[in-house]
């Protein structure tokens, strides 16, 4: 979830890659308020509005796929070392290999924009129907119970300052026009940050041109596309300058949507057992489409292993289209994968958790100092670093010691009211949230993030806050994952301008009722 224009073969950032249908945007997934009947849950996967809002693309095929399971009680003693990490992963690998067998939900609209829904697998029997497009629809499964459900137009329900994320990234696509085929002109060899850098003329606010990254490109400039400079940018009164601006980049777009209000015991035979549901989506394109020309056909398997693997799976119907886009959790893709095309693996994404460890360093090389430039505590091992330093590591092993902190903190919540039932449910911590790439909806809370993920969470200012140290305290409260959603915090320390990240709430009240997220505009 939240990775829009990801992977790179759809990204539209790029001067030469058209907007495209198969580009996921989000997953939501959260317990439904509606328990007569028995528990519900509310399952969403929003991608790009192409060719509009309301009206899907006849080429794609949209597969959501859900494997309930128990919820894991961490041991007392527990293995932080890498070692103990490694024996995680294999243990999810084995999981998902081997135990879990997720059911699914597909989707296609055919010529005359009539909704293919296919269930199949599930406990509550398979069956397939066809339903209109924009209308909520409530359906009848096998087992006698309903299922509703909404395929087409909606408002995007992701509110965040997108601009701001990319120019702490110094990512130059979404400043300057830049073609796919210049991969060394992407993420550019400067710190990662969230203060202005002095002298980073490349990205630093420029009050002459307000609109530039927010939808106003320049041409890359010739010469060398880095940074010289040895310290943060301070104002004539000693503030820093942030790089996010809290402004919705999101507000006014429209997306298309699958969305579904779905009985606990129509996905699992044993509700009171399985108290996760972890879900994840997946867009394929038709080959005879001869779409995303960047994505083979017929993949190798160095390209996308789990492509490869999977196709020696594949029905009839799968086979005729190929994988392009996954979404499960956060940020998964867009920060921690990088946006490659081979990186779209779902819950199969144990074969990144070397990388991850070492994306994860990288990018506290930048964030890191950041956060203790402005006196906050931060997790992640930079040396007292008084500036954000660009630092790449080529071993696991080397990278693991600066994150070690960061991947096994528990993440502090702002208060009970996410634990409604008051049950011994441990706190999640990020090495559990990132693998597998899905969202775990915890069917005992409200479906907030971490656990789940409800409309109005402001999910990317919670990710930023993994790089806090969760020991921390603020004024008396404890660090949590809102703390940075805080206006006290932001009035306490010397930075300008003194907002949130990110905007606290949807440009759109989201509904009360199915199908929850607001109409298009």
């Amino acid at each position: 979830m939240a990775d829009h224009n990801d992977p790179n073969a759809v990204n539209s950032i790029f001067s030469d890659i058209d907007v495209s249908a198969a580009d996921l945007y989000d997953i939501f997934g959260f317990p439904s308020a509606d328990v007569s009947g028995g528990e519900k849950v509310v399952i969403a996967l929003t991608f790009s509005a192409t060719p509009k809002a309301g009206e899907l693309d006849p080429d794609m095929l949209y597969r959501l796929r859900i494997a309930p399971d128990q919820r894991v009680m961490r041991p007392a003693k527990e293995d932080h070392s890498l070692e103990g990490l490694l024996k995680y992963v294999e243990g999810i690998k084995h999981k998902y290999e081997s135990i879990l067998k997720p059911f699914e939900l597909r989707v296609t609209v055919d010529q005359d924009q009539k909704a293919h829904i296919r269930f199949i697998n599930f406990p509550g029997g398979s069956f397939s129907q066809v339903i209109d497009v924009n209308q909520s629809v409530d359906l009848k499964a096998p087992d006698g119970q309903t299922i509703k459900i909404f395929v087409g137009g909606r408002d995007d329900a992701f509110f965040n300052d997108l601009p701001g994320f990319f120019r702490s990234i110094n990512y130059a696509p979404q400043f300057y026009h830049v073609p796919h085929t210049m991969t060394d002109a992407r993420e550019l060899k400067i710190p990662k940050t969230l203060l202005e850098l002095e002298g980073n003329d490349l990205f630093n606010y420029d009050p002459n041109l307000p609109t530039w990254g927010h939808g106003l490109k320049k041409d890359l400039p010739a010469g060398d596309l880095t940074w010289s400079g040895n310290s943060f940018k301070k104002d004539e009164n000693g503030n820093f300058r942030f790089v996010y601006s809290g402004q919705d980049a999101q507000a006014g777009r429209n997306i298309n949507a699958i969305i579904m209000e779905v009985p606990l015991s129509y996905i699992t035979a044993s509700p009171q057992e399985h108290r996760i549901v972890n879900v994840w989506g997946e867009s394929w394109v038709r080959k005879a489409a001869d779409k995303i020309e960047t994505i083979p056909d017929h993949p190798f398997w160095i390209e996308h292993p789990w492509a490869f693997v999977d196709q020696l799976k594949l029905d009839e119907e799968l086979k005729a289209y190929k994988l392009v886009d996954t979404d499960g959790q956060a940020f998964a893709d867009a920060a921690l994968s990088e946006r490659e095309n081979n990186r779209q693996m779902g819950a199969n994404n144990f074969w990144l958790a070397p990388h991850f460890v070492k994306r994860l360093a990288h990018l506290g090389w930048g964030f890191g100092p950041s956060i203790s430039a402005l006196g906050i505590e931060t997790a992640f091992d930079h040396d007292n670093s008084p500036v954000s330093k660009y630092k790449t590591y080529d071993l696991v092993a080397t990278a693991f010691p600066r994150v070690k902190k960061l991947l096994f903190q528990e993440l502090n919540m702002p208060d009970d009211s996410w634990n409604p039932k008051k049950l011994d449910i441990p706190l999640r911590r990020p090495i559990e949230i990132f693998i597998p790439n899905v969202c775990s909806i915890d069917m005992d809370t409200t479906g907030t993030w971490p656990f789940g993920r409800r409309l109005e969470d402001q999910v990317a200012t919670r990710f930023l806050s993994l790089f806090l140290d969760m020991t921390a305290s603020f004024k008396g409260i404890k660090y949590h994952i809102d703390i940075m959603n805080n206006q006290a915090l932001w009035d306490a320390v010397p930075i300008d301008p003194k907002t949130p990240p990110n905007p606290l709430k949807n440009d759109k009240e989201f509904l009360t009722e199915f199908p929850y997220i607001a109409p298009p505009w």
